[in-house]
């Protein structure tokens, strides 16, 4: 447990200045990273995935709260879009966990690894949303709202990734729909967090301090650093060539998935 501990601060120290550096949710680096540390410390190979996943998606609460925070301070969040996108959000959020329950562990690597692969590719051709026209429904809000949380939920993400893009494509502007995007993974990390713990509570097997599929240990190493090395990571954003930078993360996010993979 100790162990897990110390690893999940350095884990926290790195995750928190990507988060900053690129304005991604540290997600995509966590939950390989508590794979990896979970199976190492001989944790239930079935259980691995599933703990990685809603672990990570408990710290992203505490860092969404803070971004979210940050944007409405700049006036940046469209709450009106947030209000309708979240009721979507936190039905697949929640309807993400229980799927990801169901569904056997190698098939769950291998929905993170196409993840990865999708997140890797677009960071290293520096693929940025095009501005569209789509007229924006609140049907349609809803239904991409329900395929982000899921999507989110399943891979342990704020959804961010998924978000900006179907916010640009309806013609917002960007800086509004990172705001937006940002304030959208709160109820992903609630809803998927509560989720877990909920789906984990009799699960046997489970380790010492776990919450449901939640790893406490590896939760608060992760917030209590993060959380401080965020607004270093952002200040760093302004001095260091991030696009250069993006392409030398995206070749650490292929690593993962062929790690992942094997």
């Amino acid at each position: 447990m100790t162990e897990v501990f110390l690893a999940s601060i350095l884990l926290g120290v790195f995750t928190g200045l990507l988060a900053g550096l690129f304005g991604i949710g540290g997600g995509l680096v966590i939950v390989p990273s508590l794979v990896f540390l979970f199976s190492a410390q001989g944790f239930p190979a079935e259980l691995v995935m599933l703990m990685a996943v809603a672990t990570s998606l408990a710290t992203i609460i505490l860092t969404a709260t803070s971004s979210v925070l940050a944007h409405h301070r700049l006036g940046s969040v469209v709450w009106s879009k947030v209000f309708r996108l979240s009721p979507g959000i936190l039905a697949g959020a929640a309807a993400g966990a229980v799927i990801a329950k169901h569904i056997s562990a190698d098939s769950l690597r291998l929905v993170l690894v196409v993840f990865l692969l999708y997140v890797a590719v677009q960071m290293a051709l520096q693929i940025k949303p095009k501005p569209g026209a789509v007229k924006q429904s609140m049907a349609l809000d809803y239904a991409v709202a329900c395929i982000i949380g899921i999507l989110s939920s399943i891979v342990g993400i704020g959804g961010g990734t998924l978000t900006v893009p179907y916010l640009v494509h309806g013609q917002m502007l960007m800086r509004n729909a990172v705001a937006v995007a940002s304030a959208c993974g709160l109820p992903i990390a609630v809803a998927g967090t509560v989720s877990y713990a909920l789906l984990g509570w009799n699960t046997l097997h489970l380790p010492d301090c776990s919450l449901g599929y939640v790893y406490l240990p590896a939760f608060i190493g992760i917030s209590i650093s993060s959380i401080f090395t965020a607004p270093i990571g952002a200040k760093l954003a302004h001095k260091l060539p991030a696009q250069k930078l993006k392409r030398y993360f995206s070749l650490l996010l292929f690593v993962m998935a062929a790690k992942l993979m094997w």
